[in-house]
């Protein structure tokens, strides 16, 4: 069976959200429908259906005019299995002792690694996407310096690879949040899959807003891997949840943005102790002045 996609993009959330609201009411209907911010700095938003039908191009020109957007872009998916092209595609990752995998690769571990588990139909947030790789060495660096977390966050954990990192190396509970159901179920599935149960906990949040991280706080290490904008909005709370001489490590970024998000976060009293770039992104590693 065919798959089309129809995609365009606007200038404002609320204009792209309500687009996508007035998508669910197209006929044919779409089988799924995502509202995105894009990550290359634009400031645009991307709407997208997925449909099981040709879309009705006359109906797509018509909501692309109500809600100010680009003319759709409409094409038609060959007929993959997606799961197992992405377990041909993503060979296993290598971040310093960590070695993420899928469980089709799990006679490639290497002895003495500390390996991470996610599986290929959760491709999102494995570790081959340079913001995650580029967390997991900066953890990495941290551990081989001699940095022992006792209290870690993992704010927008996605597939909670991070949080599974730190609790592969360190003795404490990690707890890991996200925004989005889905998105914590998922990490909650990883966890269980690499035998983490009540090494790693799950929680869904905005920011830092939940009982237990608030009850957990301060944290000695908090990995923040989203984008731009939200790490910008969390620079203060990240100060008021950190302790004193705690770490902040920071992707999601493209390498221009970078300097604003350092300068901000220097404003609320943390300093950038080393910052790598893989490809487009930044990874920030950042300290709270112990002051």
């Amino acid at each position: 069976m065919p798959t089309y996609t129809a995609f365009t993009t606007l200038t404002a959330k609320d204009r792209a959200e309500a687009l996508g609201v007035a998508m669910e009411n197209m006929m044919p209907e779409p089988t799924g429908i995502g509202v995105f911010e894009m990550e290359d700095g634009s400031g645009l938003w991307e709407v997208g259906g997925y449909f099981t039908e040709a879309p009705d191009d006359v109906g797509l020109a018509l909501l692309a005019k109500a809600h100010d957007a680009r003319a759709f872009v409409v094409s038609e998916l060959p007929d993959v299995d997606w799961v197992a092209k992405v377990r041909r595609d993503l060979a296993p990752v290598e971040a310093g002792r960590f070695f993420v995998y899928g469980s089709h690769d799990a006679d490639k571990v290497p002895e003495g690694s500390e390996p991470l588990l996610i599986e290929a139909a959760m491709a999102f947030g494995t570790g081959h996407h340079g913001t995650t790789l580029g967390c997991l060495r900066a953890l990495d660096r941290l551990a081989n310096d001699g940095f022992v977390g006792h209290k870690v966050a993992d704010i927008g954990c996605g597939t909670a690879v991070l949080a599974m990192g730190a609790a592969r190396i360190w003795p404490d509970p990690v707890l890991a949040s996200d925004i989005d159901e889905v998105a914590v179920e998922v990490a909650q599935a990883n966890v269980s899959a690499n035998g983490l149960e009540g090494r790693v906990h799950c929680l869904e949040a905005t920011g830092f807003d939940h009982p237990d991280l608030a009850a957990a706080a301060p944290f000695d290490l908090v990995f923040a891997n989203i984008l731009k904008a939200p790490l910008i909005a969390l620079a203060p709370d990240m100060a008021a949840h950190l302790a004193p001489g705690g770490w902040a490590i920071l992707s999601g970024l493209l390498n221009e943005q970078a300097k604003e998000v350092v300068g901000v976060y220097a404003e609320n009293g943390m300093t950038l102790a080393h910052q790598e770039q893989i490809g487009d992104w930044s990874t920030l590693t950042l300290k709270r002045d112990a002051g």
